[in-house]
């Protein structure tokens, strides 16, 4: 089972190889999240913690058919999202926070969606994941999101040895220029979804075991 160690392994060279391998694997480090304005883009990270891009981009469409946009959303009842986002993972808490998040971009920012990193944090169920995806996708600022998948492979592959997911980030953006933290972002999701997985993780198939200190015996 993958380890993690703590000793700084990344010159780099080594950097630069696992940077061109990610880009030969995965050329086009894209969400995988369906969204087509920032209103769309908001509610599906929020939607999407802890819980699938592929459930999420089920269960989108219906919402944002019948809710287009923050101001309509404000009007909606907790119920009513409850039933159009059930099969999303905390539909409950999601539910409150998404409408509640409506009413104050509604109110406070006529209803766009307000791209400063204190506004967005302050909104409900918006944490600094959530915050980071958004200015990344948006082009906003330079961040560099960790999920799930980018935590568990940034540090299988010693990247990062911290265990708290702030550090991880701080770590990350430590050892690689701004402008890679997107790709990044995006090549360590995909690694982590196909390759690096939670359970069983297929290192005999990975290219990048050479490089890789968990792969080692």
């Amino acid at each position: 089972m993958p380890s993690t160690g703590k000793s700084s392994i990344w010159s780099e060279g080594r950097k630069k190889k696992l940077l061109t391998e990610l880009e030969r694997l995965y050329p086009d480090p894209q969400s995988e999240l369906q969204f087509q304005n920032d209103y769309q883009l908001l509610i599906a990270v929020i939607l999407s913690a802890q819980c699938t891009d592929k459930k999420v981009n089920e269960v989108t469409p219906a919402l944002f058919r019948k809710y287009k946009d923050f101001k309509q959303l404000a009007k909606a009842s907790v119920s009513d999202v409850e039933t159009l986002i059930r099969q999303v993972n905390y539909f409950k808490t999601k539910s409150k926070n998404i409408v509640a998040t409506a009413k104050i971009v509604a109110t406070d920012y006529d209803g766009k969606l307000p791209l400063e990193r204190s506004a967005l944090e302050a909104l409900p169920g918006v944490g600094r994941k959530t915050t980071n995806v958004v200015l990344s996708e948006k082009g906003v600022e330079p961040a560099f999101p960790v999920d799930t998948h980018v935590y568990r492979v940034s540090r299988r592959l010693r990247l990062a040895t911290r265990t708290d997911r702030d550090k991880v980030e701080e770590q990350i953006r430590m050892k690689f220029d701004p402008s890679l933290w997107r790709n990044l972002h995006h090549w360590l999701i995909f690694h982590g979804r196909r390759v690096c997985k939670a359970q069983n993780p297929l290192c005999d198939e990975c290219t990048l075991s050479n490089l890789c200190p968990s792969s080692e015996p």
